[in-house]
């Protein structure tokens, strides 16, 4: 048990810092090679951030955990929504550009609804499940939303630059390779010791999902938003936390779903409930009190929320 534990952390590790790795190596070697910056972000930074969620849930579906895949994706999504911005917003209240109010709030809250009807099959007879023809849709508006990240950069080009780093080309590929083997090896040592444990405490799938893969796959999320926040960058705490949801619900959920065909618990719509309600309540924020502006009040709420969801989870196992 000891053993699984110390092999589950190691596993989380090598997530976050392949994913660091990774995102390191390639951003430097696309400098290289003239490729912008944005492109760069849209691209290389951008899949290296859901890079530990992608990676879990791939191993996940092809070991056929599928409480473990919507676990981990759904959980994720709440501890952003509820314990990180929580967190960023108590250490300073986060000011929030017109567009992710009125587009990219909304448009994640539009993913989150999309799944509960394509995972409980609502248009369909079929028993709950999220096929390879859901993929393709989650798939499909993913490519929609990177569209209009694209044509919002070119409106306003105003974007953090990617670091410039004078790597070795030996030294930038023993980046990407170590990043890529962390991100595998981590992902397998997490999920087979997350079903270890899970099975040896006689705790479900699901739990370990929603909470502890969940959290440690959002490590990344975690240290971007705290860091933004310090610093007094709002645009970057906040954006971080919506588009990596978006990413997850769509880009993670739709590529696990083609790896194979995922049997849906519908006791996870509790979890998509308060997913959707978070993502009305940040909404809803932005025009209680100062304008467009998540104050510390409401940050608290989220990071409470989230406290007594998560002990109302584990509740229920004991």
């Amino acid at each position: 048990m000891i053993l699984q534990i110390v092999l589950l952390v190691v596993g989380l590790v090598l997530l976050v810092k392949g994913a660091d790795w990774l995102v390191d190596g390639a951003s430097v070697l696309a400098k290289k090679n003239n490729i912008s910056d944005l492109a760069i972000g849209l691209t290389i930074v951008a899949f290296g951030t859901s890079a530990p969620e992608l990676v879990v849930n791939a191993v996940a579906a092809a070991g056929n955990y599928p409480e473990i895949v919507f676990g981990n994706v759904i959980g994720s999504n709440n501890f952003n929504l509820f314990a990180i911005l929580g967190i960023a917003g108590l250490i300073t209240p986060l000011a929030v550009q017109s567009s992710t109010v009125w587009k990219e709030i909304p448009f994640s809250l539009l993913a989150a609804i999309a799944l509960f009807f394509l995972a409980n099959n609502y248009f369909l007879a079929d028993s709950a499940n999220l096929s390879r023809y859901d993929g393709f849709i989650l798939l499909a508006m993913f490519g929609g939303f990177l569209y209009y990240v694209a044509t919002q950069l070119k409106a306003d080009p105003t974007v953090e630059g990617v670091e410039n780093k004078d790597y070795s080309t030996m030294k930038i590929w023993f980046l990407i390779l170590i990043g890529l083997g962390g991100l595998v090896g981590g992902g397998k040592l997490v999920v087979d010791n997350a079903v270890s444990i899970a099975q040896s405490l006689g705790v479900s799938e699901k739990i370990i999902g929603l909470t502890i893969i969940a959290a440690g796959t959002s490590l990344p999320e975690l240290a971007t938003s705290v860091v933004a926040a310090l610093k007094k960058n709002a645009d970057i705490a906040i954006g971080n936390i919506v588009g990596s949801n978006i990413f997850n619900l769509l880009l993670v959920l739709g590529v696990s779903s083609l790896v194979r065909p995922l049997d849906f618990n519908p006791s996870f719509n509790i979890d998509i409930y308060l997913l959707s309600a978070g993502t009305v309540f940040l909404f809803l924020s932005m025009f209680i009190g100062k304008k467009h502006r998540l104050d510390r009040w409401q940050a608290a709420l989220l990071l409470v929320t989230f406290a007594s969801y998560t002990t109302y989870l584990v509740m229920l196992e004991l």
